[in-house]
């Protein structure tokens, strides 16, 4: 894995409240390595040290979209939605922002089957055909399409498993990381002070819950794929 500059500064991660962590009564034992300091009774991360798996993390994904592999973003915590979803489309990844189906990935083939469902319901509706149904069965029909929607609408272009996770809060979302080791797919996971880091193949230490703290590294972590992607367009 080639070792990149990803323009990883510690004055914009501060500004971010990336090193802010929970309560130190609230911590994992296992996370010391990466705590720098206390201070007013939280936890301070060790900037440098999410520097340098950030940046770890960075050369991963480069060097995964530059082979053309696929990518998954999860982030179901309701004030990272948003930046999930925006991240992952900016770098045409899937995502899931809303709620891990348990299964989504160690039971792919029930997955697809909703997949399959989904797309169904989807080319009903924009052939109209849904609407010329009678109007209890036409509300039936939307009600599910909404729910599919919302739960699988981020990965509604998925046709198997993906090469790489990025999880955005390992707490939050234990049962996909779970999933994943299970099933051996490469993790990228955001990990507060009171996280495990020894559960994802790369662990960034960094505040997963102020919003600037998230996007500030899904935006390196996007970007890094971006230019992947764009490396593997040119070399093909």
């Amino acid at each position: 894995m080639t070792k990149r500059y990803w323009n990883i500064n510690l004055e914009e991660m501060m500004e971010a409240g990336v090193h802010f962590g929970h309560g130190t009564r609230k911590w994992n034992p296992r996370m010391a390595p990466y705590i720098s300091a206390k201070r007013k009774g939280i936890h301070i991360t060790n900037l440098t040290r999410t520097a340098r798996f950030l940046s770890e993390a960075c050369d991963l994904l480069f060097d995964a979209a530059s082979g053309g592999k696929h990518f998954l973003i999860v982030g179901t915590k309701k004030k990272a939605a948003d930046s999930v979803a925006s991240a992952a489309i900016r770098a045409r990844c899937h995502y899931v922002n809303k709620k891990w189906l348990g299964g989504m990935s160690t039971n792919w083939s029930t997955t697809e089957t909703r997949l399959q469902n989904f797309r169904d319901l989807r080319a009903e509706q924009k052939a109209g055909k849904i609407d010329r149904l009678p109007k209890r069965d036409a509300a039936m029909l939307k009600r599910q399409l909404s729910t599919l929607q919302t739960y699988l609408g981020g990965i509604k272009y998925m046709t198997g498993l993906p090469d790489i996770v990025i999880i955005v809060d390992q707490q939050e979302d234990y049962t996909a990381l779970r999933e994943c080791v299970i099933l051996g797919i490469p993790t990228i996971c955001l990990i507060d002070t009171n996280s495990d880091p020894d559960l994802a193949d790369i662990s960034i230490p960094a505040n997963d819950d102020a919003i600037a703290s998230i996007r500030l590294i899904l935006n390196k972590l996007v970007f890094a794929i971006c230019e992947g992607r764009s490396s593997y367009i040119r070399n093909r």
